[in-house]
């Protein structure tokens, strides 16, 4: 299954690449600015050193400046790269429906292609996205965050270490619970889209 989605991919491997790559370079630089704002404070403002303030205050105005480019950067080519994958992947079913044998219509209801082609293929659009986006954000963020609390105070950075697994289990229950409830959505989406067809059938015209 992944090998094939993999293929709609085509034409958009390139933003499909440099996405995460804006996403880590955004990452990193949000983490600095905390670390930036604490050495402001301790070196600049508490000792009165107005020169070290400008320069400092210089250098946190581009990082957060360079931390928005890339943020913007990584939306824009994020978004180019799961519509145009959803676009593929919609032409290469729509071609695929084409070739269906009368047994395969027999099998697959016409409102169970609907669904495919809409709600299905957006879902996957949208997950695509935020694989390409949140998948690599949470990680990196949570290591270089960890890193950088370590550096600040190691003692209270062992919070975090308490935490993930909690933080982790708790999703894992989550994930347990909602995939069922998915399940029957889309089964109610299909009988949605058989009612909807019969009563777009039966209209006078």
């Amino acid at each position: 299954m992944v090998k094939t989605l993999a293929k709609c991919i085509r034409e958009y491997k390139v933003a499909s690449i440099i996405t995460p790559i804006f996403i880590i370079g955004e990452v990193i630089l949000e983490v600095i600015i905390p670390y930036l704002m604490a050495d402001l404070i301790d070196n600049g403002v508490d000792k009165g050193d107005m020169n070290y303030i400008w320069k400092l205050g210089l250098v946190l105005a581009l990082v957060a400046l360079a931390s928005l480019v890339f943020s913007a950067l990584a939306g824009k080519y994020g978004a180019v790269a799961s519509a145009g994958f959803a676009k593929n992947l919609r032409h290469d079913m729509f071609y695929k429906i084409q070739q269906y044998s009368f047994a395969n219509i027999d099998k697959f209801s016409a409102a169970s292609l609907v669904t495919r082609m809409t709600t299905d293929v957006t879902n996957v659009q949208n997950s695509y996205q935020m694989i390409l986006r949140m998948a690599f954000r949470a990680p990196f963020m949570m290591i270089f965050a960890m890193i950088m609390s370590f550096r600040v105070n190691a003692s209270l950075s062992w919070i975090f270490v308490i935490f993930i697994p909690i933080i982790a289990l708790a999703l894992g229950i989550i994930i347990k619970f909602a995939h069922p409830v998915f399940t029957r959505v889309f089964k109610k989406y299909d009988k949605l889209n058989n009612v909807v067809q019969e009563n777009l059938h039966g209209i006078r015209v």
